[in-house]
Order: structure tokens, then C-alpha cells, then sequence
């Protein structure tokens, strides 16, 4: 049996950003276990996934012979998200069943009029979120937009790409995946439109709701895709403050993995690197309740997805 590892970026002592592999719990330099391979960029997480059909085999070979004492224990690492930073984050929207059901309920609730029953449309819809603006680690602080009053969470499942992918089969689609990680997809919902076009065709602000500073925390590593049994069976939970709000599981994506990586490559070109919010389940702030309930500064909000681990970060006001 393979043995299994994770891939990460960390800080290191001299603080500058590298590519680590996770094996239990401790993190070794992905530079030294690939050593002699040639015309691999082993300096960033980044860099690995450009050659990733090379990289992975290279790096299971080299932990299987990884002693115990190799490396740092994982609790003396400061960990940063594993991708610095994705080309783009491709977001799916309205992608669970059960979140359909809730948010349908909510309409329901603000304007009294019955929604027909969710259906599948043809293809998935997404929405960008920008690299280097938007993410942040585990365990760093996630500045809250201060226009917003009404920011909430949506635990995702965020798939990461290894090869590069442009009409790709549906059957061919998860070759294309490096592994799995966490993302928590922040959304002020109060600014997902501007008021001063409302009765027009062009009100709605996506960039407004889901693109802002720290609106994407992610990690807290890569899970190989070899080391996930099915994707379309994985367990996705989040807790605010210790209290659980999203119970469910990817078998319940109206759109599975594979159909988005499809659709998209049928748009554009995947690279390695690019990230996919595969969309939340039902439990969301918005769904909950006559007015909803939402994220305060102070509030802790861990993202746990199966396979992969937890990703815990503490919202603050931002200055």
C-alpha cells in the first residue's frame, strides 16, 4: 500500500514560502526529495503541478523511504495556502440540491411566492474569484469587508488542477485532477446587487459579493487525487464557533466534479494550478431563519472536508 502523503506550502525559518510534503505529521522540503529529477520547479506548490504526471509518482517513491524524524513536526510549520496563487478560482454556483431547496425556501420566505422545485440545467455556471486578492491560509485571520453587514460562509470542496485541459471528455475529466483541498467561499450577500440599478437588466454585482480581500480561505493542503477513493462520495461539514451549520456530501452536487471540469474546458483552457470551488451544501447564513444569520468579527468558522482535513480561520474586522 502506497504510502500516503499531502502537499502544502509552508513558511520556512527564514521566511520565505516553500513547497512541503506532509507525511503524518511531519513536513519535509519538496526540494530534497526530488532531487536529480530535471526541469522541475521544486521551489513553490505552483511550480510541482507544472510538471505534476512526473512529480507525483517521483514524490511517492521518495516518502515511502522518508524516516520518521525527517523534517518538522507539523505543529512548528506555519502553513500558508497551498497554492501561491492560482491563475484563477473558478466557482460554481448553485450547485447542491439541499442548497437549492434552502435558498428557494428563503425567496419564499422575502417575497411569499412558491419557487418551482429545482431542476438540473444543462451545464453548471460559475463566477471567478481573483488569486492573490482573495485567499488566505489556515489559520490566518480573514479581514471582513466593512460595507458588508451580512457576510457568510459556504464550505466548497476546491479541486486542483495538474495537467493542462481544453475539451476534455467527461470521461476523461478527473485525469486532469492533482488533488483536493478546503475552501471556504466568503459571500456578502447585501452587496450582491447595487441598488441604485435596481429595476434595470444590469443590478446584479457579483464582484461585489464574492470578490474581496480574504474571501477565499483555503487548505490547509492538497490531498493527491490518488489518495481520494471517490470524489463523488466525500463528506463536506463546517462549524461557526463550534456549532455545526453544513452537514452533507459531494454525491449531493447537482453537477458533479467531473461535469464542471468538462464544462469549463469546453470555455477556456485549465492550468495546472487553477482552482474549482465545486459549490456549497444547504446550511448557509442566508438560509437560515426570517432575516438569516451571519459572521461577526471574533467568530471562528472551520471547514472539514473528507480525505482532506480542516481549515480553520477567525474573522476580523478589517482596519
Amino acid at each position: 500500500m502506497a504510502t500516503e502523503y499531502r502537499l502544502l506550502s509552508y513558511r520556512d525559518q527564514g521566511g520565505v514560502a516553500r513547497a512541503g510534503i506532509l507525511v503524518e505529521d511531519r513536513v519535509l522540503p519538496a526540494t530534497p526529495l526530488l532531487e536529480g529529477a530535471t526541469g522541475i520547479d521544486s521551489s513553490s506548490v505552483m511550480g510541482l503541478l507544472q510538471s505534476w504526471n512526473e512529480v507525483h509518482p517521483r514524490l511517492a517513491a521518495a516518502v515511502a523511504k522518508a524516516k520518521p524524524t525527517d523534517g518538522r513536526s507539523l505543529n512548528e510549520v506555519a502553513l500558508l495556502a497551498p497554492v501561491l496563487y492560482p491563475g484563477a478560482v473558478f466557482c460554481a454556483g448553485a450547485n447542491y440540491w439541499d442548497h437549492m431547496k434552502e435558498m428557494n425556501e428563503r425567496q419564499k420566505r422575502m417575497t411569499g411566492k412558491e419557487l418551482p422545485p429545482p431542476t438540473k440545467a444543462k451545464n453548471p455556471w460559475f463566477f471567478i474569484k481573483t488569486g492573490a486578492h482573495s485567499i488566505i491560509g489556515p489559520g490566518a485571520d480573514a479581514r471582513m469587508p466593512p460595507q458588508s453587514e451580512k457576510l457568510d460562509w459556504e464550505a466548497e470542496i476546491g479541486v486542483v488542477i495538474g495537467r493542462p485541459a481544453r475539451n476534455i471528455p467527461l470521461d476523461r475529466a478527473l485525469e486532469v485532477v492533482a488533488g483536493y483541498t478546503c475552501v471556504n467561499d466568503l459571500s456578502a450577500r447585501d452587496l450582491g446587487t447595487q441598488q441604485d440599478r435596481a429595476g434595470t437588466a444590469m443590478f446584479m454585482d457579483w464582484l461585489g459579493q464574492k470578490c474581496f480581500d480574504d474571501a477565499a480561505p483555503m487548505g490547509p493542503w492538497i490531498t493527491p487525487a490518488a489518495f481520494v477513493p471517490d470524489p463523488n462520495d466525500m463528506a463536506v461539514k463546517l462549524w461557526v464557533n463550534g456549532v455545526l451549520k453544513q452537514d452533507s456530501n459531494s454525491k449531493n452536487m447537482i453537477h458533479g466534479i467531473a461535469e464542471q471540469i468538462a464544462a469549463l474546458s469546453r470555455q477556456l483552457t485549465l492550468r495546472p494550478g487553477d482552482v474549482i470551488a465545486t459549490g456549497t451544501p444547504a446550511g448557509v447564513g442566508a438560509g437560515r431563519g426570517e432575516n438569516g444569520e451571519f459572521l461577526k468579527p471574533g467568530d471562528e468558522v472551520k471547514v472539514e472536508v473528507q480525505y482532506v482535513g480542516t481549515l480553520v480561520n477567525r474573522m476580523v474586522a478589517a482596519s
